[in-house]
């Protein structure tokens, strides 16, 4: 028998349960009589249903053939309902939250053929300013639906077709979270075809097609399309720097996530794409950078044959690329990588291109490019430009990495080799000055090694303010290239262990020469030069033209040029530091003419020249061997060049420097031997030291058995002067400093004399001549062995060798006049009458010469014709 308190409750529960029925019975009874009603009177909302059941206990709802639409369609503040539905199923619906927070939730919602057009409502609610959020569901499922939403302007923001949507475990967050997705979900399936989707007036993307299976997404015909042309765009948007239009014709997706702040996906394949950017000039706005919080892992990145163009703001091309695939492994992408250098990590990477056009100063093609991790290739590149005729190819350049990381938010790499092959052509710089910008280089890791670069099999030229640079043949190798900045900050510095370069047929081509060589060959420890040769692109009449002022015409060549010791170019701290310097076989013509202005420049003299040489150098030895010097002088009244040669040529340098190498000697001793008017033996020794600021100098020389007649080639034209006889010696010994000269000199002749010749015929002015003889000596037996010269004042704007020259010429006054002119004053009155009678002969052109001019005549040239 059962206890009466188990009775009531048996009782108690079957009436409670009853009573729920009987509540459940009569909820549907109402509505399917009155709901719509109720709906119309106190919600926004005009609804007719043909079927509704719900049932209490589960919180489950079935209904179907319903006809929605909103009251006002006009009222933003609330979502535009309009449209209908073949079947809505609810699972768990919360008639609690429905009925007094006006908040609709449900686990399950399904949707069967809805063909519905949503107006959204206001985003933030304009009573209470918060967002709003009315309705979530934790699983959704779509069939057949036609969907289409409008934003509360009623511009159209989304659509969609034939939509068949399932997915599990929906999530939104009511409030925006810096750190949180606005939508999550655990799994998805969805098909549909002709999606639309705009976000706002510049954009408008389309989709054909997407489907879904076994977590494999397929998208076809995605298309991001402006909605204004570029001129629109830089017009109405200044402030934004790109426009964007992309076309993929098929993307595949596989298992994608969205939990919390990360999003996954993996197997992202994307075929035949198509990417469209135009580029504006604007000047983004400097905005605080927010911290990058969420988490994107892409366990597979592909793309298949796509092709890229980037355009100018001016229309013309930027890039233009074909056939490009890139294939990456594990990419990932969050808060921490946002910080690095390289804001992504992953595991490998394939990149490949055809067909690539890059239009910056110059059009710069490649016919392919292969890069990954470990090395890359650039094939077949070309270099052109129509403006200023670059026409530069490369059959490849290529490089191989040891390694590359990222330390401590900065770049760590390490190349093995870059390789450069096959240059070919013709590379004109452009004549813009490139501006300056600071250089920030925070984000690498200093220094950043090659081990080794190689440049061979080329042939071009480099042609710059058109002065052609070209090389033959060329190959070069430069091992262990650190690289790292400045110490001032002002770029990068390169530092080299060691270096190779051969070359054959090189050649430089300047205004008024072409330098050529036959084989070239230097390294950092040795260097031969082979076959060198300046000659003139101009004959002397046209160079004297082009001159604004004198200055010397070259015509040289030399055997050879070697070097030896540590010859180190390349490094920031760049430096010469020789052992030996050699020049064989040189030929040298010096040409110069009176002819032009004189150059009102000082010129320094060498030891302050040297000490201008901005690095440190220092040669042991250089030698000039076997050589031949020429030197050759005209004025516009002169018969046609003057001219002294120098032949067996030797002179012997010690210590060349520029005073910069600390602990090396800074004296340099300059020992000249060679054969004077090749005839006589000439010895000349110079010193000098760079560190001396005061510039001082002594050079001491020696020449003997100088017949006369041997400088009648210099004299004859350029004096109308000749002369017979032997200079037996000739010593000096001078020292001095930028502002003049002294010292001893000594002469030794024999049977001196003179010839004074006319201009026009050459012939002899037999009085002149006898005059001028009057007042020489024609030996030197019962004169003194030296004389003194002093008192030599530099001009300035002369060389180093127009002092000297001053020197001689005073020295050769002393010794062969003496003090005895001021004495012959009264000769010479008596025998003016003479020579004037002479002098105006039709045979006789010249006037006769005053008697301090006539002596200045003999032994120097006029101001404007003193030699170089």
């Amino acid at each position: 028998m059962k206890k009466p308190w188990v009775r009531k409750l048996l009782i108690g529960l079957g009436i409670f349960f009853g009573l729920i029925l009987i509540a459940n019975f009569a909820l549907n009874i109402w509505l399917k009589t009155q709901l719509p009603d109720y709906v119309k009177k106190n919600t926004d909302y005009k609804v007719s249903y043909k079927r509704m059941d719900v049932d209490l206990m589960t919180g489950n709802i079935f209904a179907s053939a319903i006809e929605v639409e909103s009251k006002n369609p006009t009222n933003t503040q609330v979502i535009g309902l309009k449209g209908s539905i073949d079947t809505l199923k609810i699972s768990r619906f919360g008639i609690f939250d429905a009925v007094f927070n006006k908040k609709i939730s449900s686990t399950d919602l399904l949707l069967a053929n809805p063909n519905l057009e949503i107006t959204l409502a206001d985003a933030v609610d304009k009573k209470t300013g918060k967002k709003k959020n009315p309705v979530s569901f934790e699983n959704i499922r779509i069939r057949n639906g036609k969907i289409t939403v409008f934003k509360p302007t009623k511009e159209k923001f989304l659509s969609v077709q034939d939509l068949d949507l399932i997915v599990e475990n929906l999530e939104t967050t009511e409030d925006v979270v810096e750190d949180k997705l606005p939508v999550v979900f655990d799994s998805y399936s969805i098909r549909g075809e002709n999606f639309f989707f705009q976000p706002n007036t510049i954009y408008q993307l389309t989709i054909a097609k997407i489907t879904t299976k076994d977590g494999q997404m397929s998208v076809e015909n995605f298309y991001l399309k402006p909605l204004v042309s570029f001129d629109d765009f830089k017009k109405n948007f200044p402030m934004q720097k790109q426009l964007l239009e992309f076309a993929v014709p098929q993307m595949n997706f596989k298992d994608i996530t969205l939990k919390k702040n990360k999003v996954s996906l993996s197997g992202a394949h994307f075929i035949n794409p198509r990417f469209l950017v135009y580029t504006n000039n604007a000047v983004a706005s400097k905005k605080e950078k927010k911290p990058f919080n969420f988490d994107i892992d892409l366990k597979g990145v592909q793309i298949t044959n796509a092709s890229a163009q980037l355009i100018k703001p001016d229309g013309t091309d930027l890039l233009l690329a074909k056939k490009l695939n890139l294939s990456v492994n594990d990419l990932v992408f969050n808060k921490e990588t946002s910080s690095q250098v390289i804001p992504v990590h992953y595991s490998g990477f394939k990149f490949s291109g055809e067909d690539i056009l890059l239009a910056a100063n110059n059009y710069i093609h490649f016919r392919n490019i292969n890069i990954n991790p470990k090395n890359g290739s650039f094939n077949e590149i070309a270099v052109t430009n129509p403006g200023n005729k670059t026409d530069l190819k490369l059959k490849q350049i290529a490089f191989n990495i040891n390694d590359w990381k990222i330390e401590d938010k900065k770049l760590n790499l390490d190349v093995k080799n870059v390789l450069v092959d096959g240059v070919a052509g013709v590379y004109i710089p452009s004549g813009e000055k490139a501006v300056k910008k600071k250089q920030n280089f925070a984000g690498i890791q200093f220094p950043v090694t090659i081990r080794n670069i190689q440049l061979k099999n080329s042939d071009f030229t480099l042609d710059k303010d058109n002065q052609p640079l070209s090389f033959k043949q060329l190959n070069a190798q430069i091992s262990n290239l650190e690289i790292a900045p400045r110490t001032d900050n002002s770029g990068l510095a390169f530092k080299v262990k060691d270096y190779s370069l051969s070359s054959s047929n090189f050649s430089y081509k300047t205004k008024f020469y072409l330098m050529t060589v036959g084989n070239l060959n230097l390294a950092k420890n040795k260097a031969v030069i082979s076959n060198f040769a300046m000659k003139p692109l101009v004959s002397r009449a046209q160079f004297i033209k082009m001159i604004p002022v004198e200055s010397d015409l070259y015509d040289l060549k030399f055997s050879q040029i070697s070097a030896a010791g540590d010859l180190d170019f390349f490094s920031e701290n760049k430096s010469i530091r020789a052992s030996n310097v050699t020049i064989s076989n040189a030929n040298a013509n010096i040409f110069r003419s009176k002819v032009p202005a004189d150059d009102p420049k000082i010129k320094p003299l060498y030891s302050k020249m040297l000490r201008s040489i901005n690095i440190p150098m220092f040669v042991d030895h250089l030698y000039l061997k076997n050589s031949y010097l020429e030197y050759e002088e005209d004025t516009k009244k002169s018969d046609g060049p003057g001219k002294l040669t120098f032949s067996n040529f030797n002179m012997h340098v010690q210590n060349l420097n520029s005073a910069k190498m600390k602990g090396k000697p800074t004296e340099v001793k300059i020992k000249i031997d060679c054969s004077f008017l090749n005839a006589s033996p000439l010895s000349v020794n110079w010193n000098f030291n760079t560190a001396d600021q005061s510039d001082r100098f002594r050079i001491a020389g020696r020449a003997t058995g100088i017949p006369a007649s041997s400088l009648n080639a210099f004299i004859v034209p350029y004096m109308n002067v000749s002369a017979t006889g032997t200079i037996q010696e000739m010593l000096f010994d001078f020292k001095g400093n930028p502002k003049g000269l002294g010292g001893s000199f000594k002469l030794k002749h024999k049977d001196l004399k003179i010839a004074l010749l006319d201009k026009q015929t050459k012939a002899k002015k037999n009085l002149l001549s006898a005059v001028a003889n009057v007042f020489i000596k024609s030996t030197s037996d019962k004169f003194p062995e030296s004389v003194e010269v002093e008192g030599v004042e530099r001009d300035p704007t002369k060389s180093f060798f127009n002092m000297f020259w001053k020197g001689i010429e005073d020295g050769l006054k002393k010794t062969l006049i003496g003090e005895s002119l001021a004495k012959t004053t009264e000769t010479v009155k008596d025998v003016t009458k003479s020579v004037k009678e002479e002098a105006k002969s039709p045979s006789k052109t010249e006037e006769p010469p005053k008697k301090k001019g006539f002596m200045k005549g003999v032994f120097r040239k006029k101001e404007k014709s003193e030699t170089k």
